[in-house]
């Protein structure tokens, strides 16, 4: 189905509909834009009194952009008054005052107009005339009423398609009872009373960390109205839920692989550093220290450790193989490893000491020991040529 709204596997509306008569179309591709919004909302009958161009035409057909039934059962009159032989009711539009007495309206009366005359099986039509100049007296004359649009007084003429489309619209508007033919689906149910107060528990105590609810005697204002700002909403549980885990986002700090800490990169490779310093390059033997420090680590990585993690979940040579960062193994916390492979990927820091190069041996060692893949990383390689680096460690994986 394209996406402009043309669906040829959907029904045609078939309910009664008025004819549209077009007086000395001056050019096909008129014809077939008017044919296009006569589709559009509804209406197929079609008749057209002396066409200056040839008939049938091709712009035509190239303007109507598939409304092709309403141009193939389009009827040809030498002249008005035989187009309008069978027709019981005649709506003339017109921009101009024709000076007759005939009720003047405008396109959502001559719907309402309409509409009952053919429920009674009458056979109503609505003329439109020339694009230059319009109706004429005469022509006017054959109508019950005159349809008449509130435009610019300066500007009037109206495009022989933009006329046929308001008239059109404001038919089927009338024809199908205002209805619209889609509505805002309902995906998730009104958030509970009970979901709501756990919601503003939670809002309100980290607002409270912070220190906002200052003066203390303005508290109950300020939650009350606070309150009052979600209640207004009518948020839906599915939104409470998104609501909440924003709030408790923002709350927490930013976290998790790769996605930013407090230090900047340059500062969380002095963190290792001190890490390594501190502790002879070795790390407790309880997990719980082991696992703090590895959280630690994560939320704070270095520029190198974050290009590379993001080339890990988005290149699809490394994407859902596994890889974890900062993650303890043992007793020593690896910057990548994947334990479906076994493999762990190190990056060198530039300039690194000798403490943290001891350190860096003896993991290695350990890991060799238990079957380990290890592949070795420089951090200013990463930096400089990340593909050539993301070359290099497919090749290494793949061994």
């Amino acid at each position: 189905m394209p996406g402009a709204g043309t669906d040829k596997t959907k029904r045609w509306s078939a309910q009664p509909a008025p004819i549209v008569v077009l007086v000395e179309p001056q050019l096909g591709e008129n014809i077939g834009a008017a044919a296009r919004a006569m589709a559009n909302f509804g209406l197929s009958r079609l008749r057209l009194v002396s066409p200056r161009q040839a008939w049938p035409n091709d712009k035509a057909r190239m303007m109507a952009a598939g409304a092709d039934r309403v141009l193939e059962a389009a009827v040809l009159y030498d002249s008005l008054p035989a187009a309008l032989a069978d027709c019981s009711f005649v709506v003339a539009t017109t921009a101009r005052a024709h000076d007759q007495a005939k009720p003047v309206v405008d396109a959502a009366e001559a719907a309402a107009l309409v509409a009952p005359r053919l429920a009674a099986g009458e056979n109503p039509a609505i003329v439109f005339g020339r694009e230059r100049n319009g109706l004429e007296n005469h022509e006017v004359a054959l109508a019950d009423c005159i349809l008449t649009l509130p435009v610019n007084p300066a500007f009037a003429s109206l495009n022989l398609a933009q006329a046929v489309v308001i008239v059109a619209y404001e038919w089927f508007k009338t024809a199908s009872g205002n209805k619209l033919p889609f509505a805002m689906p309902e995906k998730s149910a009104p958030a509970p009373k009970e979901q709501l107060l756990a919601f503003f528990a939670a809002v309100e105590r980290e607002l409270e960390r912070v220190e906002f609810f200052r003066p203390p005697d303005k508290r109950a204002t300020m939650q009350i109205n606070l309150r009052n700002i979600f209640t207004r909403m009518r948020p839906t549980r599915q939104d409470i839920q998104t609501l909440h885990g924003v709030i408790m986002a923002i709350a927490e700090g930013r976290k998790g692989p790769a996605r930013g800490g407090v230090l900047d990169g340059r500062q969380a490779e002095l963190l290792r550093s001190l890490i390594v310093e501190h502790s002879g390059g070795r790390v407790p033997k309880e997990r719980g220290p082991v696992r703090g420090l590895s959280r630690l680590l994560r939320r704070n990585p270095t520029e190198a450790e974050r290009v590379l993690w993001h080339a890990l979940v988005t290149d699809r040579r490394f994407a859902g193989r596994g890889f974890k960062r900062q993650t303890p193994v043992g007793q020593h916390i690896c910057d990548f490893v994947s334990f479906p492979l076994r493999a762990v990927i190190d990056i060198t820091a530039a300039g690194e000491n000798a403490a943290a190069a001891q350190a860096r041996a003896k993991r290695h060692a350990w890991l060799a020991e238990r079957d380990y893949k290890i592949v070795t990383l420089a951090a200013e390689e990463i930096d400089k040529d990340l593909a050539g680096v993301l070359d290099r460690l497919d090749r290494a994986l793949a061994e």
